[in-house]
């Protein structure tokens, strides 16, 4: 096996690097790392340095990995910097540090994209040793691998990395026929509360529209972007992302959008923007220019658990955070992220660390599921 490294996406065909990625993920395809390199949101001048990861075997592509050189932990959502405090401390550089990941996207799923049929236990191993060994030649002090799935996880463990445990609320589709059988799943008075915040809405004269990628105008982006500037404006923050990434992935890659508008007296008052994958909808981006009561509940969850009981899809990721999520039926799920620390007496003490905390995580999933709003099992 051979690797290559590239420092942009445009230095590959975009059907050869979705051939290996497929079509059930829409965040490690092409069209979507491209977009965010080419409107400058995750490119040299903000910190993320592309060195994707091709892996070749008898001159044909088996593997590929994104991969970052990272100078900074914004837009990761798992939280490292007491790490980099300790590096600090010690006279020591955490940064720069290896990163896969999709940046600014907290959503579990695959980060080696692996040839069908090919040996995926190998081609990992072969990943983790490249990659350890490039740790020198780049002057990183560490690989990070965020939001794997399970099974790249364990294999990334079963390689040396230290494994990383987090939690996330998702829905699940136990085959409802439409949002009243689901909340059938609750007791009485959740059921009530869910039904009450839903009456809000429509107390308030706020109307929704649902709106299909290849439907949204560049008007309805503009209106959806002001939104989305003005979650992050309220916490005293600049945006990830530009108007220029949107309008872009609209053009290529609209199958895989859900805008959600709210409206008012005929006007858009909040967007909510999900992505669509063979099973899933990941709810990703959300604002709104004033508060209504329960207007944050129905755009980006009650909206997204009916266009995903109207279109069958089984799973509901509406990323990181939000306690609230779990009296609405999104269920406690863990998510994993994978480390390799160069230093082997920070890794030691980093390992120490992590299984104190995996068993915090593993006694609040036990105590957030006690809080899921279904009614007992008899």
């Amino acid at each position: 096996m051979k690797a290559i490294q590239i420092d942009g996406l445009s230095q590959i065909d975009r059907d050869q690097w979705n051939s290996l990625v497929g079509s059930n993920y829409p965040f490690l395809r092409h069209e979507f790392l491209s977009a965010l390199e080419r409107c400058r949101s995750a490119s040299p001048e903000t910190g993320w340095q592309p060195r994707h990861l091709l892996i070749y075997e008898q001159n044909e592509p088996v593997a590929l990995m994104p991969l970052y050189l990272k100078f900074h932990s914004r837009g990761e959502y798992v939280f490292d910097y007491q790490w980099a405090e300790a590096y600090h401390n010690h006279h020591l550089d955490y940064y720069p540090k290896l990163l896969t990941a999709i940046p600014f996207t907290p959503c579990q799923g695959p980060r080696i994209a692996i040839k069908t049929g090919a040996d995926q236990r190998r081609i990992t191993s072969f990943i983790a040793s490249y990659i350890k060994e490039t740790l020198a030649d780049t002057g990183a002090s560490s690989w990070h691998c965020l939001f794997p799935d399970l099974t790249s996880a364990e294999q990334l463990v079963f390689e040396g990395l230290s494994l990383r445990t987090g939690i996330q609320f998702q829905w699940f589709n136990r085959e409802y026929r439409d949002f009243n059988d689901y909340l059938d799943s609750f007791s009485a008075g959740k059921r009530k509360q869910v039904k009450r915040e839903r009456r809000r809405i429509a107390e308030q004269s706020v109307q929704f529209r649902q709106i299909s990628g290849k439907d949204i105008s560049e008007q309805d982006w503009e209106a959806f972007y002001r939104f989305y500037q003005m979650t992050y404006f309220k916490r005293g923050m600049q945006p990830y992302l530009n108007l220029g990434f949107f309008l872009e992935i609209a053009e290529t890659m609209p199958q895989n959008l859900l805008l959600i508008v709210a409206v008012k007296d005929g006007d858009y008052i909040g967007a909510a923007l999900s992505f669509i994958g063979n099973d899933t909808l990941y709810g990703r981006y959300w604002g709104c220019n004033e508060e209504y009561h329960s207007l944050h509940f129905e755009a980006c969850y009650y909206q997204g658990l009916d266009y995903c009981l109207a279109n069958n899809l089984k799973r509901f990721d509406s990323g990181a955070q939000g306690e609230h999520k779990i009296a609405r039926g999104f269920e406690p799920v863990y998510t994993y992220s994978a480390h390799w620390i160069k230093d082997r007496r920070f890794a030691a003490a980093i390992d120490d660390f992590l299984d104190w905390e995996t068993a915090e995580i593993q006694k609040y999933r036990l105590l957030a599921e006690k809080h899921l709003p279904f009614k007992l099992q008899t």
